[in-house]
């Protein structure tokens, strides 16, 4: 939901560091890797209490997450690293959580492994919206250009680390900021379930041949 104002605030920002870096010889892929380092280093520190180093570390890595794709549009934009890139950052959106259950199993486990969830259900929603977006030719610039298409929703990048920060400031009420979190989480996948099923009800609901359909009445299967 905020992602749009956020990219507006500081693309123009993450442009000008970015043509620094193009400068030295730094690449995209070069700032996705060390961005993902800095998620993991933020997750170890969570898993052993090391809370401030953690914060550093995780606004170091969301700088990365931010400028990798500044670089990229500055040089050239591969499908290779637009692809890492959305894999890594689905790695660290796991990692935080699963740290907070590691550093407390007793109190933190469940609310973790709700949370873990809701974002796979999430997560399969954005790239299901994605691939079939991409087969009919949709696009969206409302993030800046990316990879493959964006649809707006409750929790998106921006609220989930504003999310993760809160975690860390107040680690002795991880289950409710994550339980809370959930929630926002699933509303997000149930709004664009919502949304697919409205922008994608145009194809045919059954496109079986007559004797595909035969089959199916025999208690055939097809593949």
């Amino acid at each position: 939901m905020l992602d749009g104002m956020m990219r507006r605030l500081i693309d123009p920002v993450l442009d000008r560091i970015a043509g620094r870096l193009v400068l030295r010889g730094i690449g995209a892929d070069t700032v996705t890797f060390t961005g993902f380092a800095l998620g993991l280093v933020s997750a170890l520190g969570v898993a052993i209490e090391a809370d401030a180093a953690a914060l550093l570390a995780l606004a170091l890595s969301r700088l990365c997450d931010g400028l990798d794709g500044a670089v990229a549009r500055r040089t050239t934009p591969t499908d290779r690293g637009g692809y890492m890139d959305i894999v890594l950052d689905f790695a660290f959106y796991g990692a935080i959580p699963l740290a907070f259950a590691l550093r407390d199993p007793q109190a933190n486990a469940m609310p973790a492994v709700i949370l873990l969830f809701t974002f796979y259900v999430n997560g399969a929603s954005f790239l299901a919206f994605s691939a079939v977006a991409a087969k009919r030719q949709m696009d969206s610039k409302v993030r800046g250009l990316k990879s493959i298409y964006f649809t707006i929703g409750l929790a998106e990048g921006t609220e989930t680390i504003i999310a993760f920060v809160a975690m860390m400031l107040f680690p002795a009420h991880f289950a409710l900021i994550a339980y809370f979190f959930a929630g926002l989480v699933a509303m997000t996948a149930l709004s664009r379930l919502t949304l697919a099923w409205t922008v994608f009800r145009d194809e045919p609901e059954d496109e079986a041949t007559p004797a595909d359909e035969s089959l199916d009445r025999d208690g055939g299967s097809r593949p």
